[in-house]
């Protein structure tokens, strides 16, 4: 897809129109890409919502590369021991769902920050793409048809299952769905600002629904938020720079597999081959395995330079021929078909946008807020109760978050965002497409639709069909545990690109989305 004045690319073609109608207007990139993700709470609300939490990288007009991490913390009454107190095991680990995973969502305020720094609307205009999708209706899209079926059973109560109309069944492709009370939601925050959603009356709904469900939060938890800005990390892979975010982010991960990769020259064996992938994957399972047991929110501990040059030496010298025992888990890892949704934007000016917003597995905690159709997170499943592990869970500590939008700068007036989604698919997700744009010269939409592997938490490498005959027989007698799984396992990609003054973009085919631009 090419355009000349912008360019929207997410998983919803609603959704990248609302960002599109922003832009025609007379809004620039980060206008856009907040009607979009607010849009796609509603259209997609299985995986996103305010609810959640959410993260922006960004190339400005003015040539200022920059990111915002709007990730909320534990509740402050969120101990170790009063968290095992509630769950009911021998061996208690941190909930996967349910209100004691729910972590403070830090979705409207990052919204509202990135809005009032560099956007030209106020968070209500904003909004009501959002809002008329949500109080008119919408037609359901394939995919998402099929995920919200396959996550019916999420919600803790009656509640949810009523908001999204999972009571009788759950809805088929083309049906005309409305969220009243998430329409309503969204006119108080337009009306009240951020405000409105983290102090008062709707502050003190959400609090109360996540108490009275055996949960921790508090009106003070949400009153104590703010977005912040964050430096980006960064490395240089074969002439390409490419940014990602620091910890508690796991944008460390993504960038020290480059730098794994280009020691080992990955990149240098023929695209269908085997070769190609085992170098790639072990470069990666090295990454992983340093990722989740440093990475954690830096104001509790300090986290390594894993992005170091040097550090990547020493981690390639121990790949060779054969698979290797890495081991990759991390805590709270989601399941391999969990999803959320990631959006880029470009303007004629020459901001360029990555930004994602999530609630981390489907449908999120499963705890509605009721009469709000707010779908809490359930990040506090990616906590420890071991208390030695960097991830334990302490009060107001942010978790170790799985989000990375990803900026790439090609040239000094060639910047592209990108990121590609799915829990622990992203760094991998990232490896491959940075890969296929700069090793082995694809465009953008070929890169985002080449067949996609990764590593997956029993340790075994999963595989789209679509490779060339031969390589999964070679990567078994490598050593590598390979299995054949569905496209929807593999994440989904977006791409947005400002290349002088011609903008492009590309979206993946896993999903319902669209890249639209004018």
């Amino acid at each position: 897809m090419y355009a000349h004045n912008g360019i929207v690319a997410t998983s919803q073609p609603l959704a990248a129109q609302a960002g599109i109608q922003l832009l025609r207007n007379g809004g620039n990139a980060f206008d856009a890409a907040v009607a979009t993700a607010a849009t796609l709470n509603v259209v997609e609300p299985m995986s996103t919502g305010i609810g959640g939490d959410v993260f922006a990288m960004y190339r400005t007009a003015e040539g200022d590369v920059g990111a915002m991490r709007s990730c909320g913390g534990a509740p402050a009454a969120a101990t170790r021991e009063t968290v095992r107190n509630r769950v009911d095991s021998n061996t208690p680990t941190m909930p996967a769902s349910g209100p004691l995973a729910v972590t403070v969502p830090g979705t409207v305020r990052g919204w509202e920050r990135l809005l009032m720094d560099h956007g030209r609307y106020e968070l209500n205009t904003t909004l009501e793409p959002a809002i008329t999708y949500a109080s008119e209706g919408y037609p359901v899209s394939e995919i998402i048809a099929s995920a919200w079926a396959r996550n019916a059973d999420v919600f803790v109560d009656t509640v949810g299952k009523e908001a999204f109309h999972v009571s009788d069944g759950t809805p088929s492709v083309g049906d005309v769905i409305r969220l009243p009370h998430l329409a309503e939601t969204f006119e108080t925050i337009a009306e009240g600002s951020a405000d409105a959603f983290y102090e008062g009356p709707l502050a003190t709904q959400i609090a109360t629904a996540v108490r009275d469900r055996g949960g921790l939060l508090e009106p003070s938890d949400l009153a104590d938020f703010e977005a912040e800005y964050v430096d980006p990390v960064s490395t240089t892979y074969r002439g390409t720079t490419v940014y990602e975010l620091p910890p508690n982010n796991q944008g460390l991960i993504a960038l020290e597999a480059l730098n794994i990769a280009s020691e080992i020259d990955a990149g240098s064996y023929a695209y269908d081959s085997a070769d190609r992938i085992h170098y790639y994957a072990e470069s990666l399972k090295r990454a992983f395995h340093d990722g989740h047991h440093y990475i954690t929110d830096p104001t509790f501990e300090s986290v390594p330079d894993l992005a170091a040059s040097s550090h990547a030496v020493n981690r390639a010298k121990s790949i060779d021929e054969r698979a290797s025992d890495v081991s990759v888990g991390g805590p709270g890892m989601p399941p391999e078909e969990s999803d959320t949704v990631l959006l880029t934007v470009a303007d004629k000016a020459g901001n360029v946008v990555s930004l994602i917003n999530s609630i981390f597995g489907p449908f999120g905690s499963g705890v509605v807020v009721p009469d709000t159709g707010i779908v809490l997170q359930n990040r506090g499943a990616s906590f420890t109760l071991d208390p030695s592990h960097p991830n334990a869970l302490e009060p107001k500590k942010r978790p170790f978050h799985t989000l990375i939008p990803g900026l790439i700068q090609f040239d000094s007036d060639d910047w592209a965002a990108f990121g590609v989604m799915g829990g622990y698919m992203q760094p991998q997700g990232h490896l491959q497409v940075l890969a296929n744009l700069i090793d082995y010269g694809f465009d953008p939409q070929a890169a985002l639709n080449a067949p996609r592997w990764r590593y997956c938490d029993d340790g075994s490498l999963a595989i789209e069909e679509r490779f060339a005959d031969g390589v999964l027989g070679k990567l078994a007698r490598r050593g590598h545990d390979v299995t054949v799984r569905p496209p929807s396992a593999f994440g989904g990609a977006q791409f947005t690109r400002r290349r002088g003054d011609v903008l492009s973009g590309a979206t993946d085919p896993r999903k319902d989305g669209a890249a639209i631009g004018f």
